[in-house]
């Protein structure tokens, strides 16, 4: 269990499983850099947030910017939007009749990952909003605009392991203030800090072996 002071951004799950360094450049080191993909995706997130905004559509109720956190994880952060459905073993809402349960969806500017870094962010939330309200959520829902389509996520138990393991793992580098080293791969291009991250430069040659080719030139 995590104080509120330990919490760390539930956003940056998502940053951590898509490259440990990236995360840390971000949240350890607050450096940041726009791109085309960021920005789409800001003004994306931006739109479906409209904290405190509610919905209501018969037995549907939707919340958008719906503030989350949990004390197991040690992340708090923000759900895009959350649907709650009536439904007689969902949990009961202030100011409206029987009873609702919630279930997340997250919206995203590009289309679906090789990775699975936009599931163990929805998971993460779904551990958040099971912690908030005491219910079981079983699925949530990623939507991604290059397709306008929706995608289910089922929240296996494998998947929850993993979120908890994320979670874990990063706290164990923000309290070290460690920030990885650089692993070029091809994602490096499509990362919007790659000019402050230079994969390429530091693949290249490290602080060593540079001192030491300048020692053998001198000699």
């Amino acid at each position: 269990m995590y104080s509120e002071e330990e919490y760390l951004m539930l956003s940056g799950i998502q940053h951590f499983a898509f490259c440990r360094r990236q995360w840390a450049m971000i949240h350890i080191e607050q450096q940041w850099s726009e791109n085309e993909r960021t920005t789409a995706g800001e003004l994306m997130h931006r739109k479906a947030h409209e904290e405190g905004s509610f919905e209501k559509r018969g037995n549907l109720l939707i919340v958008r910017g719906l503030r989350i956190a949990s004390h197991e994880l040690g992340l708090s952060g923000q759900c895009d939007v959350v649907e709650f459905y009536r439904d007689e073993m969902g949990v009961e809402l202030f100011g409206y009749e029987g009873k609702w349960k919630p279930v997340p969806v997250e919206y995203k500017r590009g289309a679906p990952k090789e990775n699975n870094a936009d599931e163990l962010q929805l998971c993460a939330q779904a551990i958040c909003l099971e912690e908030m309200f005491q219910i079981q959520i079983p699925e949530g829902y990623l939507y991604y605009g290059e397709n306008r389509r929706r995608s289910q996520v089922e929240f296996t138990e494998a998947l929850r392991n993993e979120a908890r393991n994320t979670a874990r793992e990063m706290h164990d580098l923000f309290q070290k203030g460690y920030t990885p080293k650089v692993k070029p791969a091809k994602k490096c291009k499509a990362c919007s800090l790659e000019n402050l991250c230079l994969p390429n430069l530091q693949k290249k040659m490290d602080v060593r072996e540079y001192i030491r080719q300048n020692i053998r030139a001198g000699e």
